[in-house]
C-alpha cells in the first residue's frame, strides 16, 4: 500500500474536522446546515461562511491529490458545496414574489427571509417576527456564488435561475440607501429593532455587484443569455456612501468587528488603502481583547448581565455591558486571513498563535472554535474595575461552525495548501492597487443632414448617423428598454410558481 505524504496526512486531518463539525450536520435533502443541534434553522450568512472551509478543502485536495481517493474526496467536497449553495438558492426562489415586491417598495415586509427550515427550505418565522432585512447576508451569498463559479463549480443550472440571480442584483443594488438590521440582525445598538444604514451591508453589496458584473453563471460553456449585468452607477454610489461612513458601522455603532469582512476577505470592498488601515486599526484598538474581538462597544449579547426576558434596552442601560462585552475568536480568524492576503507573516503568526491558545479540544481531539468567551458572574465587578484582567469562560455554540470554518481556511492558506488567488479567482484582493486614470471620449454625430449643415456653419464638421454605417447608433431610451428586459423571465416564473 502506498504511504501518504505529510501534506496528505495533514489534509486528511482537516477533512476529519470538516466532516465532524460541518458536513455531518448537512441535511441530505436540502443541503442546508442548522444553527445548532437544538435549533434546526438555516441562516443564510452562517451557511455561506460555514461552507467556505469545505470549498477551500476541495480546492486543496484538487491541487495536492496523490491518490485516486484524494480526487474522489475533492469531488465529494465540491458537491457538498454545490448542494448547500443550491439549497439556499431554492429556498430563496420560493420567495420570488418578495424579490419582485422589494425592488419597488424596499420595505422590510417584502424582503427575503434571513433563515429557513433545514428540512424543507421553507420559511420558519413570520415576516414581522424577525429582523429579516439583512442586505449583507444576501450579498455574501451572491459574492461567493460568483467566486465559486469562477473557480469552476457549476451552481446555476437553468436560465430561470440566471434570471432570479439577475433580479437579486436589482434587489441589493440600492443598498447605499436601504436601512437594514445588519450583520447581527437586531438593528441599532439598543436592540429596539430599528433598521440602520450599515457600512458592512453596503460594502458586501458593493463587492457582490462588482463580482457579478459581466459574469457568466454557466461558466465557460455559457452564452450571452447567462451573463449577469450590473449598472455601473449603482456600484459607484455604494462606494461613495461606504467611504463616507468608515470606520463607523452605523449611526449607533461607532465601530464593529464585522467590518473586517468588507475591508479584507471575502469582500475586499474598500479601495482606499489608508481607509482600510484606519478601519482595521480602530477595530484592534477598541474591540480586541485577550480572547478575540467583541462585536461592538456595549454589546450585551450572551453576557451574564443580559436579561433573557428582554430583547430591547434603553440607551442609558447599555452602560452595564461596558468592559464585559463577550469576545469572539472568529474575528482573530479574519485577522489571520487578512495577514495572509497582505503578505504580513508577522501578523499571520501573531493571530495563529493567539488562536491556538484559546481554541478548545473536541472529544475527538480536534481543535474547534467556540462562539465566544464571556466574563463569569463572580468576576464581573473585577472586570469592571480592570478591563481584560479576568479569565473568561467559553460560551455560546461550541463548536461554532462559522468560526471553525474560517479557522480551517486560514490554516490551509498559512500552510500553503491554498494560494490566495484560489480563494479569490476574481482578483478582488487587488482593489487597493493603483488604477489607470479613466479617460472618457465623446464622439459627436448629427442626427440628420439638416443638423449637420447647421453645425458646419459654426466650423464643426461631423458625420450623420447614416454615414457611420455599419455602426448603429440608437437613442438612450433604447438602452433603457433593453435594461428593462433583464431578468424578465422571473415574472413568468413567479406566475408558474403561484398557479
Amino acid at each position: 500500500m502506498r504511504s501518504r505524504s505529510n501534506s496528505g496526512v495533514r489534509l486528511d486531518y482537516y477533512q476529519r474536522i470538516v466532516q465532524k463539525v460541518i458536513l455531518s450536520k448537512q441535511n441530505p435533502v436540502t443541503g442546508l446546515l442548522p444553527s445548532s443541534n437544538e435549533l434546526q434553522h438555516a441562516w443564510v450568512r452562517d451557511n455561506v461562511y460555514s461552507i467556505l472551509a469545505v470549498w477551500g478543502l476541495a480546492l486543496a485536495y484538487r491541487k495536492h491529490a496523490e491518490l485516486d481517493e484524494d480526487r474522489a474526496k475533492a469531488f465529494e467536497l465540491e458537491q457538498s458545496v454545490v448542494k448547500l449553495m443550491r439549497g439556499l438558492l431554492l429556498a430563496m426562489m420560493k420567495q420570488v414574489d418578495k424579490v419582485e415586491a422589494f425592488k419597488y417598495s424596499q420595505s422590510p415586509k417584502d424582503c427575503l427571509h434571513a433563515k429557513y427550515s433545514i428540512q424543507t427550505g421553507n420559511t420558519v418565522v413570520g415576516d414581522y417576527e424577525w429582523g429579516h432585512l439583512q442586505i449583507d447576508a444576501t450579498s455574501l451569498y451572491l459574492l461567493m456564488l460568483a467566486q465559486m463559479t469562477a473557480s469552476g463549480l457549476q451552481i446555476i443550472f437553468t436560465l430561470d435561475e440566471v434570471c432570479f440571480i439577475q433580479n437579486m442584483v436589482f434587489y441589493i443594488e440600492a443598498s447605499y440607501r436601504i436601512a437594514d438590521f445588519g450583520i447581527w440582525e437586531r438593528g441599532d445598538k439598543t436592540n429596539k429593532g430599528i433598521p440602520e444604514l450599515n457600512a458592512s451591508s453596503i460594502g458586501m453589496a458593493k463587492a457582490a455587484l462588482e463580482a457579478l458584473s459581466d459574469l457568466n453563471l454557466f461558466g465557460a460553456r455559457g452564452g450571452h443569455a447567462s451573463v449577469i449585468h450590473v449598472l455601473p452607477d449603482e456600484k459607484v454610489k455604494c462606494a461613495a456612501i461606504l467611504h463616507s461612513m468608515l470606520p463607523r458601522e452605523s449611526k449607533s455603532k461607532e465601530i464593529d468587528a464585522g467590518l473586517l469582512s468588507i475591508i479584507s476577505f471575502p469582500a475586499f470592498a474598500v479601495d482606499d488603502v489608508d481607509l482600510v488601515r484606519i478601519t482595521r486599526q480602530t477595530i484592534i484598538e477598541k474591540l480586541q481583547g485577550r480572547y478575540g474581538c467583541c462585536r461592538f462597544l456595549r454589546d450585551g449579547y450572551k453576557t451574564v448581565k443580559e436579561d433573557p426576558n428582554r430583547l430591547y434596552y434603553e440607551p442609558y442601560e447599555l452602560k452595564v455591558f461596558e468592559n464585559i462585552e463577550c469576545e469572539w475568536p472568529v474575528f482573530w480568524c479574519y485577522l489571520m486571513i487578512d495577514g495572509i492576503f497582505m503578505g504580513d507573516r508577522e501578523m499571520t503568526m501573531e493571530y495563529r498563535e493567539a488562536l491556538n491558545e484559546i481554541l478548545l479540544n473536541s472529544p475527538d481531539g480536534f481543535k474547534i472554535v467556540p462562539e465566544l468567551y464571556y466574563v463569569p458572574h463572580d468576576k464581573v465587578e473585577l472586570e469592571y474595575k480592570e478591563p481584560h484582567s479576568q479569565e473568561r469562560v467559553p460560551g455560546g455554540k461550541i463548536p461554532q461552525m462559522w468560526g471553525t470554518s474560517m479557522y480551517i481556511l486560514g490554516c490551509l492558506l498559512q500552510e500553503s495548501f491554498l494560494q490566495v488567488g484560489e480563494l479569490d479567482p476574481l482578483n478582488r484582493r487587488y482593489c487597493t492597487e493603483p488604477k489607470p486614470d479613466l479617460v472618457v471620449q465623446v464622439a459627436i454625430l448629427a442626427e440628420d443632414e439638416e443638423v449637420q449643415k447647421a453645425l458646419q456653419a459654426h466650423d464643426i464638421n461631423v458625420q450623420t448617423i447614416s454615414q457611420v454605417a455599419p455602426i448603429q447608433v440608437h437613442p438612450a431610451r433604447v438602452l433603457s428598454h433593453l435594461y428593462s428586459q433583464l431578468g424578465k423571465l422571473m415574472t413568468s416564473m413567479y406566475r408558474r410558481y403561484h398557479k
